[in-house]
């Protein structure tokens, strides 16, 4: 039987072949046993747009069931950072998301959320993987035998979501502020919650389409032309906002159609938190993140600390730290005040009352930002390589041959996660291997976004000389 082995954000494999009934059931079966050992007994199950979602919540709610375990059920699918509220909302022990997140649509996945609303930490997550079975149970009662029980119960998870939305943001102010907003749901599960928060909102891809177009949805520039192109053409829109396919993720435009990256929301939050909301605590970053969010937390001496890449690291410090902005380049962000969850919708409406409070566009928030941080722009490729070449080159970053990039010399590496290479002039590359992917992810930090072109381009020869 396959070996199960979860990565940086859930266990997730390819539909069919090795995401299937079984394996969920294996999944499954571990976690009620770890649940048994811990004593617990509540699981809320939920599950994205993807391909046979339903069908696999539910398999997964039939073992939990027959673990006798309690198990609330949504009754439609659902982003990732509902399921994490309703841990907390609900009071149950453990959550569980069928989603595969960004990755393509032939993917489908499993994460496991805490009962304070967040990741299930790494060690804990080490605790399941050895207990998942060689083999599946079989046949086990359905969802409606359950129900019948008294096991499981259906819940609207989408309204607990909206109404704590709508206790926390002042979406008359995001109304009356007259800025005109795009959003893109890549086909995935804010597609019906955010036209409810936004109804006034300029809306692409928001039907239910489990192929997604053929197009991972991952919030990055590369797959957002539409949103990119209606931002430059409608000079009325002033904020684009799109999500990926479980909408823990967050991409976002400004009102010319140019792509504002995580590391320039990062900055905007923590800008807004500490200058405007008086707000303090220690600031998290994961590895890949801008080292200007050190020179920001430095302003406002507030402590930064630098994590391995994953948004469960920076979870970890959110349930046990007074944590007041975290994030990853990725698209996963969080803030104080809320769970210890990326949620990509609340970081957007977050910006959005930000302009909307200081009567401000997007563009004169992020030169102000830069005012204190200066000017920088960062991109990322993702090299599909062969496991051979990959590995080749993993080596040569750990073995420390590679000295320059291009005509840049390399003054210091980094090696928390991937290798980060710090260059003149404020510039670095960062090497890493994708935790769920067979890719090579290349990121790099430069002036402009014609250096930043340039140093990966010269990255691309420096990594695979010799190979």
């Amino acid at each position: 039987m396959q070996q199960i082995r979860f990565g940086t954000d859930g266990w997730r494999a390819i539909i069919a072949k090795d995401y299937t009934i079984d394996n969920v059931k294996r999944v499954s079966e571990a976690t009620c046993h770890w649940m048994a050992k811990k004593g617990m007994s509540k699981v809320v199950i939920g599950y994205d747009t993807r391909f046979g979602g339903k069908m696999f919540a539910e398999t997964a709610a039939s073992i939990f069931g027959n673990f006798g375990m309690k198990i609330l059920l949504s009754d439609d699918f659902v982003s990732t950072p509902m399921i994490s509220l309703a841990c907390v909302k609900l009071k149950a022990d453990i959550g569980i998301v069928i989603t595969a997140s960004h990755n393509p649509p032939s993917y489908n996945g499993f994460k496991l959320k805490s009962s304070y609303g967040g990741p299930t930490i790494p060690s804990e997550i080490e605790e399941i993987e050895a207990l998942i079975p060689d083999t599946a149970l079989g046949k086990m009662k359905g969802v409606a035998a359950l129900q019948s029980e008294g096991l499981l119960e259906y819940v609207d998870l989408e309204k607990l979501y909206l109404d704590h939305v709508k206790a926390n943001f002042d979406l008359d102010l995001i109304d009356r502020s007259g800025i005109n907003i795009a959003y893109d749901a890549m086909y995935g599960a804010g597609q019906s919650v955010l036209p409810k928060i936004l109804p006034k909102a300029h809306l692409l891809h928001c039907d239910n389409n489990p192929s997604f177009m053929g197009q991972a949805p991952e919030p990055i520039h590369r797959n957002l032309g539409e949103l990119s192109k209606l931002m430059a053409e409608d000079d009325k829109l002033a904020f684009g906002l799109a999500n990926d396919g479980d909408a823990d993720r967050i991409g976002l435009y400004d009102s010319k159609g140019r792509f504002v990256d995580s590391h320039h929301m990062l900055l905007l939050l923590l800008y807004y938190m500490a200058e405007y909301k008086k707000l303090t605590g220690k600031v998290i970053v994961t590895f890949s993140v801008t080292d200007k969010m050190k020179k920001l937390a430095d302003h406002y001496n507030l402590e930064l600390e630098v994590t391995k890449i994953g948004f469960k690291y920076i979870a970890e410090i959110m349930t046990k730290e007074d944590v007041l902005v975290g994030g990853e380049e990725s698209g996963g962000l969080a803030i104080k005040g809320h769970i210890p969850e990326r949620d990509g919708i609340w970081i957007g409406l977050t910006i959005l009352e930000f302009m909307a409070k200081r009567e401000k566009t997007l563009e004169e928030l992020i030169d102000e930002v830069y005012a204190k941080v200066g000017r920088f722009s960062f991109d990322r490729d993702d090299l599909h390589l062969t496991d051979e070449k990959k590995h080749a080159i993993i080596n040569r970053c750990k073995e420390g041959t590679i000295e320059n990039i291009g005509s840049r010399n390399v003054n210091r590496v980094e090696s928390i996660d991937g290798y980060k290479f710090y260059l003149s002039d404020d510039e670095w590359l960062l090497v890493r291997p994708s935790g769920t992917e067979p890719v090579l992810r290349v990121y790099a930090q430069a002036a402009d976004p014609g250096k930043v072109r340039s140093l990966l381009d010269d990255a691309h020869v420096a990594l695979q000389e010799e190979l």
